[in-house]
């Protein structure tokens, strides 16, 4: 797989405005904020997309989950409402060839998205 930038996110040798952090996942602030908060949710290990993911990620893939709701917390959004997004592949909107969430919040947000 090539190297991502997420990839020098996770090795902080890319600064990034980090929310949350464990041993298997990593949440920060995107540069290209579409909302008042825009926190990107990875995994430090690489999984290209969604499409790549295996059995075997299902337990990683849960876990994501339950940062997405933790990370909500602590930008306190959880009461208000938020939004999960996974773009996969080209057409899907995806930008970026390692597997992550955007939480969105801080305003209304419309439907549809795009």
């Amino acid at each position: 797989m090539p190297e991502t930038i997420f990839s020098k996110i996770i090795r902080k040798e890319i600064p990034a405005k980090i929310v949350y952090e464990d041993d298997l996942s990593l949440a920060f602030h995107d540069l290209n904020a579409q909302a008042p908060i825009h926190v990107l949710v990875i995994p430090k290990r690489q999984i290209d997309s969604l499409e790549h993911a295996s059995e075997e990620d299902a337990k990683l893939l849960g876990h994501l989950q339950i940062v997405l709701q933790k990370v909500a917390r602590i930008l306190n959004v959880h009461e208000s409402g938020y939004r999960v997004v996974m773009n996969c592949g080209r057409d899907g909107g995806q930008s970026v060839g390692h597997l992550h969430y955007h939480l969105l919040g801080g305003r209304t947000l419309v439907w549809p998205p795009g």
